[in-house]
This record gives structure tokens, sequence and C-alpha cells, in this order.
């Protein structure tokens, strides 16, 4: 029982992340309607951000605010100069450009700061919390950022004049350009918020499996998990989707001797197609219905 409840603690904390990053990912498909294969790259390279800033001699939670707002201002720029101009092409064409843009993050990452795995600090130690084996403090630390970070988006979203206009560009553009609100500047913060918020899950996870360029790879992917299992139109479902995969996750690489912690990755990859497949819309996504 204590190996139990030791994993579905660990797998919330893990969750944390990716409940982090399926929220920015469905932050840009409710805007664009395509997924960004390049968010977990954006996240990269502002974390290398953050390490840098912090190898300067930065103190870490200076360097983590400066690292969350230069995200933001560059989300912003690139919808802005990459994919709002293209706005009316064809989905192929956005493909490529997330492709195009993922690749060169990790290599321009590489150039600068070379494919060497470093360490990442991390402010709360690794030590047991309370002295108990069940989480660590840096595993208590990720889980209480992200709620502080969860509670800031719903007051944003449901009481501020600017998050009501986002909400209102991404669930009807048109009607929302009718009463004023400026859809392609909402459709830009969206992005900006989204590179934000994968800044910090980025910060959180890197002292878990080091920095390097492609450390995000395979958490995009639980973070793809998270946002199709909660409903890609559903913010909330996503990250609530994000922490389910991280339990599931867990329990499943402890408890069934033939996954291990091997084959961890298939069981997010194992998610998205059983739901696309059993219920496309995810578990609290919208149904699409397209007129014909």
């Amino acid at each position: 029982m204590e190996l139990l409840i030791q994993q579905v603690v660990a797998g919330i904390a893990t969750g944390a992340i990716y409940a982090c990053v399926a929220l920015a990912v469905v932050m840009i498909y409710t805007a664009i309607g395509h997924l960004n294969f390049a968010q977990g790259e954006m996240a990269m390279f502002s974390t290398f951000i953050a390490w840098q800033l912090i190898t300067w001699g930065v103190p870490y939670w200076v360097a983590f605010a400066l690292t969350v707002a230069i995200s933001f201002v560059g989300g912003v720029v690139i919808e802005r100069l990459i994919f709002h101009p293209l706005a009316n092409a064809p989905i192929l064409s956005h493909v490529v450009l997330f492709i195009a843009l993922l690749t060169i993050l990790t290599s321009t990452a590489g150039f600068i700061w070379d494919f060497s795995i470093k360490t990442f600090p991390s402010p709360f130690g690794s030590a047991p919390l309370f002295g108990s084996s069940l989480i660590s403090a840096h595993q208590a630390g990720m889980m209480g950022i992200t709620l502080v970070l969860l509670i800031a988006l719903f007051f944003f979203f449901r009481f501020t004049r600017v998050g009501l206009a986002m909400r209102a560009a991404a669930d009807n553009p048109v009607s929302a350009r009718l009463v004023g609100v400026r859809v392609s500047w909402m459709i830009a913060l969206g992005w900006g918020m989204a590179a934000a918020i994968g800044a910090v899950a980025g910060m959180l996870v890197a002292p878990v499996v080091f920095l390097e360029p492609n450390m995000m790879l395979g958490i995009l992917v639980y973070g793809f998990a998270g946002a199709v299992l909660g409903g890609l139109t559903s913010p909330g479902g996503a990250v609530l989707g994000g922490f389910l995969v991280g339990i599931i996750e867990n329990l499943a690489g402890t408890f069934i001797p033939v996954i291990g912690g091997e084959l961890k990755l298939t069981i997010a990859l194992c998610i998205i197609v059983l739901v696309l497949v059993l219920k496309p819309g995810g578990l609290f996504g919208r149904a699409t219905v397209q007129r014909v």
C-alpha cells in the first residue's frame, strides 16, 4: 500500500509538468486549430535561457521571472512574424512551419550551449519532504507552483477583460470581431502565454531529466497524451488529463512488469490512440460539428 501511495503521489508530481505542457498545447490549439509540435523545444530553449542567467549569477527566482517574461515576448514574436502572415494557409503549411521551428530551436540551442548534459538547480532541493519517503521537496515544489499557476490562469480567464476577450476569440472569432475584440492580437497573447507556461514546465522538469536540447521530446508526448485525453478544446480537461497520464504512467511502470521503466512512453502513445479511436473529443472536449 505504501508503494501504491508513493507512486500515485509521484505520478501527481510528474503529472503537474504534463498538465502545464498539455495546457500550453491546448491554448495554441484553441487559437489556431493546430497542434504546436515545437512546444517542447520552445520550453527547452527557455530553460536554457534560465540556466544561462543562473550561470551568470542571477538569483534563481529572478532568473525564473525573467525567463517567463522573455518566453512570453518570444511566443508573441513567433506568432506575429511567422504564423500570423500564414493564418489562412493550408494545414500542411502550418505543420511544416512547426517542424521547421522545432528543428531551428533544437539546432540553435545545441550550437549555443552544445549538446552535453547539464545539471539544472532546484530551488527546493531533492531531500524528502518533512523526512517522508513519499514525496521529495522538489516534487512538492512542482505541484505547488503548478497549482498556483493554474489558479492564476483560472482567475485571469474568468474575471479579467483580456481573459474574457481571449476566450471569446477562441470560441467564436467572427462574433468576437463584431463586438470589437482584436482577435489576431488575442491569438498572439495566447501564443505568448503558452510559451510562458511551457517555460515554467521546462524549468521545473529540468532538475529531474537534466538539461540538454532533446530533454522535452518525451515530455511533449506525455503532454499531447494529456491534452488528447482531457480534450483539445478544454483547458481544464487538458490539465486533468495531464495529471491522469502522470498517475497512469507511474502505476503501469511499477505494477506491470512487462512495461517497467523502458516502455513508459508507450503508455502515452497508447492513450493517444485509444482516445482518438473511442472518444476523439476527449473526456471533456466539445464534439466538432461541421456544416456540409
